[in-house]
């Protein structure tokens, strides 16, 4: 018998050439780069195949984990001694609804609370203040202490990592919830977590900041000294690139952006005094987890690859170049349609996450992008990291992806091109400047105009929405949110609280703020505390907090989702169906027999059921006569041609004829694409051909006009 040796003389390893050669031999003189090389909207060729050889010239490979520059993380143990934590959002309005749904979830495997402010909150205004669909929109709804206590009764805060959204501003939010901590006895040294302060992230998404940029940074400077000396296990500065990734961004643009933006912070706050190590220390990055898999996991490992060469440039020590990574799953390529799917869809990213080395994550409920999630699609989403955890063990390896050739080269490629693009922001004058002067909006919508196209000719699929439709579906309504009446729900808690306030004692405690303003420390955050404490409102805080200048605007991103623009042909012609009782009908002109017909039959079929067209079937007709005659009988204002290449020259001209000469308002359209004979077809009176390649998006649009199931 053999020894291993013997069998590895006698059997030895293909080379890459040899392998090159027989793949090309396979493709028939099909080019190889445009067969089987996939370009990415990275700008990166996925190779279909990766080799030892592709680590050539990686000099970062040989690394190990929790050692500079971290990209394989930032501790050499990884998820096995401290896994990532799992943040869900809970974005309940009411403050007790939020209480009891906190302390649920936190009893049923989540292991850090992430607290969302509604917009109302996160832009500083009161709810008596704020317009009524602000109100208890996105989050929980807090102005006061009395509000807090009620949301977190029962909850220690510092018993959990804490993730805290506080606007562009971030001292009243932060504030308020300090005032609570020292208010149930705890201690704010024991407070641990993140602060979701991030001006430019909001000024990207909502094309506006309530005051000049300095103003802001002088705000995060004293946030910042102030957690130095009261919670030094509070992270104040949060740098978030997930809308970037919701408006239709790409890998490269998240880590370039967020690189930009972090430098941004770090200058800012070293022109005020903070050291490198006590500003890179406090900061947090927050990412969108797209559905490219692998993709999503060198993005992880890039990020950290690259910031830790920018916090080295500015002198931080080893431990100030760690990047902090909280995710959240997208929601670009979430659906309304079929969004059962996007249970599937939210398990392929949170594991391109946490394969990543993500430190914390929320995973999107099913339904979140049209309703507040409930009981349930929390439940299920929060179980996506349970069951990856304890029975998928990742909490049981370190850097899972590490040593996979594809990864390794990809997270490179990635850096190489995404320092790139953060070298072109820097150019323009920093991350500031570059919002100023719609840069990095206009990339972005140049990355989401090419995924549209794709997605339009279904390149880009969502299953279930744009291809393999349900049209047994049972609808998942929103459920309608009363904004008014909220409004005037939590206006009343206002005013008895009002009734309760020592109104001099909080105008001085308000006068002590706006007193402070322009000194750089932490007192004006403590003044701030003691503010709440004394009865003041979050309006109040953030009206003293303000201070003087007006605000700036930028163009906004454009943030939306891929599914739309099929989800709203869908929902047309559903509304149509109801409002008329009649589901608007294809006839399929199947000819032959159905080997001959059927493939492109049921591509038809699937292909209408898309925009919820019903497609009448047969097994096919002998004759164009008897097709013609069963097309026109069966009332279909649009006709489907079914059958091969090779028989289309001798049926498509004659049955295209007889039906438009009885009825020139029937569309007719052949299921295939002869490009010797398209011109010929068309004159004979074919309306539209479908294929593999055709843009559905208009296909479909064209139909519903046809069928006056739209204008």
């Amino acid at each position: 018998m053999g020894t291993a040796l013997d069998i590895l003389k006698d059997f030895p390893a293909n080379t890459h050439a040899e392998w090159l050669a027989a793949v090309e031999k396979e493709l028939k003189g099909k080019p190889f780069d445009k067969t089987l090389v996939k370009k990415t909207y990275e700008g990166i060729d996925i190779q279909p195949m990766y080799f030892m050889h592709d680590l050539e010239g990686l000099p970062l490979v040989d690394t190990l984990p929790g050692e500079a520059p971290y990209m394989r993380g930032t501790t050499a143990s990884g998820n096995r001694v401290n896994a990532w934590n799992i943040a869900q959002e809970i974005t309940l309005a009411d403050p007790e609804e939020f209480n009891r749904a906190a302390q649920y979830d936190l009893t049923r495997g989540q292991n850090s609370l992430n607290i969302v402010f509604d917009r109302a909150t996160l832009s500083g205004q009161d709810p008596e203040q704020a317009p009524a669909e602000l109100v208890g929109k996105g989050g929980v709804s807090l102005a006061t202490l009395c509000d807090a206590k009620i949301a977190f009764a029962g909850l220690d805060l510092t018993a959990h990592p804490c993730r805290i959204t506080c606007g562009p501003l971030g001292i009243a939010p932060a504030a308020l919830v300090a005032a609570l901590v020292e208010e149930q006895g705890q201690s704010l040294a024991d407070l641990e977590g993140t602060l979701v302060v991030d001006p430019l992230g909001v000024l990207a998404v909502d094309g506006k900041l309530p005051c000049p940029v300095p103003a802001i940074y002088d705000r995060m400077a004293q946030l910042t000294r102030w957690a130095i000396d009261h919670a030094p296990k509070l992270r104040t500065i949060t740098v978030g690139v997930e809308e970037y990734r919701n408006s239709g961004g790409n890998a490269v643009q998240d880590i370039a952006y967020a690189l930009a933006t972090g430098v941004a912070y770090i200058c800012a706050l070293l022109d005020r005094g903070l050291g490198i190590n006590d500003i890179a220390r406090r900061m947090n990055f927050e990412f969108a987890i797209g559905n490219d898999f692998f993709m999503e996991i060198a993005k992880f490992r890039a990020a950290r690859l690259a910031w830790a060469q920018v916090v080295d440039s500015f002198g931080g020590d080893a431990e100030a170049q760690k990047m902090v990574i909280h995710a959240r799953t997208a929601s670009w390529n979430k659906t309304e349609v079929d969004p059962w799917v996007n249970m599937l869809r939210v398990s392929t990213e949170a594991f391109s996450g946490i394969a990543g080395g993500v430190d914390s994550l929320h995973v999107s409920p099913f339904d979140e992008i049209f309703r507040t999630p409930n009981e349930f699609s929390r439940r299920i989403a929060r179980n996506v990291h349970i069951v990856l955890r304890e029975e998928g063990h990742f909490d049981k390896v370190v850097d899972p992806a590490g040593g996979c050739w594809y990864v390794e080269k990809i997270t490179a490629q990635l850096a190489e091109n995404a320092w790139k693009l953060f070298q072109d922001v820097e150019a323009a004058g920093g991350m500031a400047t570059a919002l100023e002067q719609g840069l990095p909006q206009g990339v972005v919508a140049q990355t989401a105009a090419q995924r549209a196209k794709n997605v339009a000719t279904r390149t880009d699929r969502f299953v279930g929405t744009n291809i393999y439709p349900n049209l047994l579906e049972k609808r998942q309504l929103a459920e309608p949110f009363d904004h008014q009446g909220f409004k005037e729900k939590r206006t009343q808690a206002l005013k008895a609280h009002a009734n309760s306030v020592d109104r001099q004692a909080c105008g001085a405690a308000l006068a002590a703020i706006t007193e402070r303003l322009s000194i750089l420390d932490g007192e004006l955050v403590t003044r701030a505390i003691a503010a709440f404490r004394q009865g003041a409102t979050l309006g109040m805080v953030a009206g003293a907090l303000q201070g003087e200048g007006n605000e700036i605007t930028v163009k906004p991103l454009n943030i939306h989702r891929g599914a739309e623009p099929f989800e709203k042909i869908r929902r047309a012609t559903e509304a149509y169906t109801a409002r008329t009782g009649a589901t608007p009908k294809l006839f399929l002109a199947n000819m032959g027999p159905i080997p001959q017909h059927k493939a492109r039959a049921d591509f038809s079929t699937t292909f209408f059921n898309v925009g919820a067209f019903e497609a009448i079937g047969n097994n096919g007709f002998a004759t164009v006569d008897e097709a013609a005659q069963a097309a026109l009988a069966s009332g279909a204002k649009a006709v489907v041609i079914c059958s091969t290449d090779a028989t289309y020259p001798e049926i498509v001209p004659s049955l295209a004829r007889q039906i438009k000469a009885a009825d020139p308002g029937i569309m007719v359209i052949l299921a295939g694409y002869p490009k010797e004979h398209v011109d010929a077809f068309k004159e004979a009176g074919v309306d539209e051909f479908l294929h593999v390649r055709v843009n559905a998006l208009e296909l479909l649009t064209k139909l519903q006009q046809h069928l006056e199931v739209i204008a």
